[in-house]
């Protein structure tokens, strides 16, 4: 991806984001120049990949294949490890219209992903193998708002703002806005997005970025590369 495209994105979601009366936190705001100057007090914000998170997986098609993600807070595994402590996360995420976030499991977090406005979330879903790939086959029981919903293998769930699912490790699922465009929410146990997603097809998780311009903000993804190295 262009980073002049990622620029363009940032501004769209902050716009839809408002929309909805939501308000990401000050760091998302930083510039590059503040990100590092504040290293040291936003250790926590670097350590947690808190932050932008804008993919096409690699493959070039952002518009059919993608997902905006901000992460607003992530625990510790080590407290998750421990059995207390920080063992949450929470992101916001917008699917767009037909934008395929595409078949995958998670190996350790669970999730709950909520509509918080817009169209219709659809979500479809898949059981797993016993080695834990996916399963064509097979489908399963997923939790709606505290309601048990068994799902045939392929079927594809629709959840109007306000409804949500609880999708917990070893449940496949790709999800895509129906109708229009989704402002997601997303409260689940800590989350690492670079060792926790299985994917279905043999993709990358992070985008490989072209830079074409400066960056208005940072990608959690690169924090290594413009904050840490330095």
């Amino acid at each position: 991806m262009k980073r002049s495209r990622i620029n363009e994105i940032m501004a769209e979601a902050d716009d839809f984001i408002r929309s909805f009366g939501f308000v990401l936190p000050p760091f998302a705001y930083w510039t590059p120049e503040e990100m590092a100057e504040k290293r040291d007090v936003a250790r926590a914000v670097f350590e947690g990949r808190l932050g932008w998170d804008i993919t096409d997986y690699g493959q070039g098609k952002y518009d059919e294949l993608g997902l905006f993600l901000f992460t607003l807070r992530n625990g510790r595994l080590s407290d998750l490890q421990a059995g207390g402590g920080m063992c949450y996360a929470e992101k916001l995420l917008i699917s767009n219209k037909d934008q395929i976030s595409p078949m995958h499991r998670h190996y350790l977090k669970a999730e709950d992903i909520i509509n918080r406005g817009g169209a219709s979330l659809a979500i479809e879903l898949f059981g797993s193998a016993p080695d834990g790939s996916c399963d064509p086959e097979a489908g399963g029981v997923v939790m709606c708002d505290g309601i048990a919903r068994r799902f045939k293998p392929g079927e594809v769930l629709l959840f109007r703002p306000g409804e949500s699912v609880t999708l917990m490790p070893g449940d496949w699922h790709a999800f895509w806005g129906e109708g229009g465009d989704v402002l997601i929410g997303e409260v689940s146990t800590v989350n690492n997005d670079e060792t926790d997603n299985w994917f279905r097809e043999p993709i990358g998780r992070f985008a490989e970025i072209e830079e074409d311009v400066a960056p208005t903000h940072l990608l959690a993804s690169d924090y290594g590369a413009w904050i840490e190295a330095r």
